[in-house]
């Protein structure tokens, strides 16, 4: 998880990470998870506890913690304890010198905190999450380690106690005004490092002196859970999703590119997400037969549909062409080999718009979408335009 000269390695050693996972849940499939208990498995437990992979430990509203032997719960994943070897690569693109004060947002199980603590010592150390059960349960198993970090429950989205030169998030943070708070609480020339809510990208920067923070996309993706200011996020309209995987498109063509899960290509994904903000992807397989539904908050959807690698059958609706827009994006991936995102040139203004560019291209997040990802690539024939319409 850590190289052999890494700083991070003794940190990472010294924790017992089972501690901090004495129930979790598993996936058990179709969106239900089974409650797992460490005590009644110990050599399960420490075989989660200590493998490089994130931990749910809340779902819905549910902790593990509050649940009982044999229990299943439904619906989202609402924390987890991070996978450590992502949680090392944070704190490195955090730059933490010896007397840094750190804000770990976003407790989670506490490990990021834990280890932090490790190194600059626990007065440095501040850990916020909008839970305060995460918080009270991460400060309990934290001070039974000898490790006292500062704990916070607040919603980082409305407001942020104190000031601080490091600020790392390992949960989603929208773009536009949720971001406000953030910036305000880090100090002129402090470093921030935080993944964008609905994307794979990890934007980190220096704070200016006009208040806006200035670097990069890094090379390296990464997804964390959203934000959320309530006990749960607000469900998802079941309407569009039904609506996308049934109906007939008001144009039917065939795609160009196979059929993918978009929510396992981390560039692709976050390329869509800029050029329609508020997209919802959905992927399935029936023995070969793949298909894959996109829908958006304006009534657009599409549904792609093919054997393994087939050209697709795309059915589109709405005011957009959702399957056209991936499409291009796609086009300039095989056009370069490669997408303009990663290791982009990022600005954080103080509104909370997080502009992105390299080269001749650029996007935005939190303002006006970015009108064409594809940056100018030129266009081969899309499937609405090789479409034949329905009726």
């Amino acid at each position: 998880m850590t190289e052999p000269d890494s700083r991070w390695r003794a940190s990472v050693a010294a924790l017992p990470r089972h501690e901090l996972v004495p129930r979790w849940w598993e996936s058990a499939g179709s969106g239900e998870w089974r409650l797992r208990v460490g005590a009644a498995d110990p050599e399960g437990w420490w075989g989660t506890a200590y493998s490089d992979t994130s931990v749910v430990v809340r779902v819905g509203g549910l902790h593990a913690d509050h649940a009982e032997a044999g229990d299943l719960a439904e619906g989202r994943p609402t924390s987890s304890a991070t996978l450590p070897s992502l949680v090392v690569r944070m704190l490195r693109w955090g730059r933490l010198g010896d007397k840094a004060d750190l804000l770990d947002l976003g407790t989670g199980a506490g490990g990021l905190a834990a280890y932090a603590c490790h190194r600059l010592g626990d007065a440095r150390v501040t850990s916020l999450d909008v839970d305060p059960y995460l918080t009270g349960a991460a400060a309990g198993r934290l001070a039974a380690m000898g490790l006292r970090p500062r704990f916070l429950a607040v919603d980082a989205t409305v407001e942020i106690p104190g000031t601080y030169d490091r600020i790392v998030a390992t949960v989603g943070l929208p773009a536009g005004p949720g971001l406000r708070p953030v910036l305000g609480a880090l100090r002129e020339g402090g470093r921030l490092v935080a993944n964008l809510a609905r994307t794979g990208v990890v934007v980190t920067g220096w704070k200016q002196a006009d208040g806006s923070v200035v670097g990069r996309v890094e090379r390296s993706p990464a997804g964390f859970m959203l934000t959320r200011s309530g006990d749960d996020y607000p469900p998802a309209p079941a309407e569009p999703a039904a609506h996308a995987e049934t109906a007939d498109g008001e144009t039917v063509g065939v795609g160009r590119y196979p059929v993918l899960d978009l929510s396992a290509t981390w560039e692709l994904r976050t390329m869509l997400e800029l050029a329609a903000p508020g997209v919802e992807t959905s992927y399935r397989e029936h023995g070969r037969r793949r298909t894959a539904c996109l829908t958006h908050p304006d009534g657009s959807w599409a549904r792609a549909s093919a054997e393994w690698i087939d050209p697709p059958e795309v059915h589109q609706g709405g005011p957009r062409r959702l399957w056209d827009v991936l499409e291009r994006i796609r086009n300039r991936l095989n056009a370069e080999g490669a997408l303009p995102l990663l290791g982009a040139r990022a600005r954080i203004d103080p509104d909370g718009v997080v502009r992105m560019t390299r080269g001749r291209w650029s996007a935005s997040l939190g303002g006006a979408p970015s009108p064409d990802p594809s940056g100018g690539v030129p266009r081969t024939p899309r499937a609405a335009e090789r479409s034949r319409p329905v009726g």
